[in-house]
């Protein structure tokens, strides 16, 4: 799938994997021209307490954990699923951590390329409000597929705003392809650079 994009969305206890907090629940969406074709969702169990502002959060509990497939399961079946598919997340820096982190601890490599939607909307739309998922979403007028702080309605919600974005690429922008490997080079580049980067793309 050479067009292909994983979107994905983890849950979890806390901000950081590097202070012992773990994923709760995955989902990835994969994309084709701006349209999901697959997915992916699991709870996942990794064996730690869920903090009660974490349940408030996101509405999920350590007996919906408890009962669900061990962490190292869930990552091995997710990294088949995307395969060597490349990445995006809406805050790609938090997802990527976890990605890395709960692959490592199932023994699984962490080679995945990811793109982050808040940097392309920073780039792209520095009128909207926030950049936050919801608030973008809210923005544009785009779809809400279930609750937020949800994995897979959270994963939707960003592969909704990705399609968005490469929409506003090919049409405003002239990039006729808008794939992973733009996207990639687009969220590093300034936006007094983005003239420049456009026009280098229509050559």
């Amino acid at each position: 799938m050479p067009s292909a994009i994983a979107v994905i969305d983890f849950e979890t206890t806390g901000i950081s994997p590097a202070m012992g907090d773990r994923a709760t629940e995955v989902a990835i969406v994969v994309t084709e021209s701006g349209r999901v074709v697959d997915r992916f969702q699991s709870l996942m169990n990794a064996g730690v307490h869920i903090p009660s502002f974490i349940t408030q959060l996101t509405g999920i509990t350590n007996a919906m954990v408890a009962s669900a497939p061990p962490a190292a399961q869930v990552m091995r079946e997710a990294a088949r699923f995307v395969g060597s598919v490349p990445m995006v997340a809406h805050n790609a820096s938090f997802d990527k951590r976890y990605w890395q982190a709960e692959l490592t601890l199932a023994g699984e490599p962490t080679t995945h390329a990811f793109a982050c939607t808040v940097l392309l909307s920073r780039r792209l739309y520095p009128q909207a409000p926030s950049h936050k998922l919801g608030a973008l979403v809210d923005f544009f007028s785009l779809p809400r597929t279930g609750a937020a702080h949800r994995a897979m309605a959270d994963a939707e919600m960003a592969a909704e705003l990705l399609a968005r974005i490469q929409h506003d690429l090919r049409t405003r922008h002239g990039v006729p392809r808008p794939d992973h490997e733009f996207l990639m080079g687009l969220q590093r580049c300034a936006r007094q650079q983005l003239p420049r980067f456009f026009s280098a793309q229509r050559v």
